[in-house]
């Protein structure tokens, strides 16, 4: 399996869903070599084994995605097509035909090792090809029936495990550049997810919206592309106490504060309900991202920074502590292929507001569901969660309810049937 984070350093939901997954898959009897470009060492080697692309010597260096499957086909891979052979005598030509091809690459004198930042920085596309280049070198020391291949950062690297390998490969959509730009995408991001997914076997996306994408933009045979929603982890949920030091009702919108998150509607909804009830409701902003300081200059402009608090990107206990701390949760995204925190949310028993342009609205009865960019209902919805015990009430106990049957041992058993129908 080819990530790009796990935790407990993450930027985002896509090292949380890592984690469940690997969890949810040794529950159901799949070992899984999880490898990232840069490990720190403190990562649960428990659920899966770690494998740092830091300490991994390249077979090759290159700087840009383009180069990485031309200089693959250097590679050399030997034939196994042999006439009038048994099957065990094949099963040990195999064999020395595996450690045959280590010994040519170790001869390789352009080897070298490449330390990942596994951050998302400038030198992100030279980092996605290098992380290809090590992939087909971890791909020939390993043992392994599958790959799986976690959104377009590690595509490259899903395909070229596979040319190297011939194992099938499975990628997973968690989101596309459509949810991250909208129409204004990166056309070599673009390019790479194409890549990804004509390359494999099968396409898991986290919900039928994505589906619906990654079929109707990208020209992807919907016989292979399978929905697998997401699911939310349970560990250590009875284990938080918290102290609340206002009097006030605390609403939170807790994510990357970009364009796909919709961060400027709940700043809008915030200020019409304040209007409403001006001494009764707080509201806090958790997360970083290129809009932020924009918005904090919207929220002084609406004259509501007294009953506003931004508080920069949480992780780890810290997330669990501000939904402990929250009255109401609202995901107002633009484009939401899932979106984790909800569940994560009514876990908690937090009453959510989430907005229809997402996936988990597809499985979630018991959250309030608006068009992102109506904020007068948006507005409305927060109103009746701060003013109404019952409505409070029923939102938090059903929901509570309802993700306890979202668990990611089922998800894993998905994606498990995924696995086999690829090796099969």
């Amino acid at each position: 399996m080819f990530g790009w984070e796990f935790p407990p350093h993450i930027a985002g939901g896509l090292g949380t869903a890592c984690y469940g997954m690997v969890k949810g898959l040794l529950h159901n009897d799949v070992e899984v070599l999880f490898v990232m470009p840069s490990a720190s060492g403190d990562e649960d080697g428990t659920v899966a084994k770690i494998i740092n692309a830091s300490d991994v010597e390249a077979v090759a260096s290159t700087s840009t995605p383009i180069d990485v499957l031309e200089k693959l086909n250097f590679l050399r891979i030997g034939s196994n097509m042999v006439p009038y052979i048994d099957p065990i005598a094949f099963g040990e030509l195999v064999e020395s035909e595996r450690r045959t091809q280590g010994e040519w690459l170790e001869k390789i004198n352009f080897k070298q090792k490449y330390k990942f930042s596994g951050k998302y920085g400038a030198n992100l596309m030279e980092e996605v090809a290098r992380y290809a280049m090590v992939a087909a070198t971890i791909a020939t020391q390993h043992d392994f029936d599958v790959i799986h291949a976690h959104d377009w950062l590690t595509y490259l690297a899903g395909i070229a495990a596979k040319r190297v390998s011939g194992k099938p490969l499975v990628i997973h959509v968690h989101a596309t550049e459509f949810d991250r730009s909208g129409e204004r995408v990166n056309t070599e991001v673009f390019r790479l997810e194409k890549m990804g997914m004509e390359a494999a076997d099968r396409v898991m996306t986290v919900s039928n919206l994505t589906r619906n994408i990654v079929v109707n933009k990208y020209g992807i045979n919907p016989a292979k592309v399978v929905t697998v929603h997401n699911a939310v982890d349970f560990s250590g949920k009875d284990e938080l106490v918290v102290t609340r030091n206002v009097p006030e009702k605390v609403v939170t919108f807790l994510g990357r504060i970009t364009f796909q998150k919709g961060p400027e509607y709940f700043i809008e909804a915030a200020a019409k309900v304040l209007k409403r009830c001006p001494e009764g409701v707080r509201f806090v902003m958790a997360g970083s991202g290129d809009l932020l300081n924009k918005s904090i200059r919207r929220v002084a402009a609406l004259g509501i920074a007294d009953k506003f608090h931004f508080t920069g990107f949480l992780r780890g206990m810290d997330v669990q502590k501000m939904f402990a701390y929250s009255d109401v949760y609202v995901m107002p995204s633009v484009s939401e292929p899932f979106g984790i925190s909800p569940l994560e949310a009514m876990r908690t028993g937090v009453p959510t507001i989430i907005s229809k342009q997402s996936g988990v609205a597809e499985v979630l009865r018991h959250a309030i569901k608006v068009d992102f960019w109506d904020v007068d209902a948006l507005s409305d919805a927060i109103y009746g969660l701060i003013k109404y015990p019952a409505l409070v009430d029923m939102a938090s106990r059903c929901g509570l309810d309802e993700v306890n049957s979202l668990k990611w041992d089922h998800a894993a058993e998905k994606i498990k049937k995924v696995y086999e129908s690829v090796i099969e």
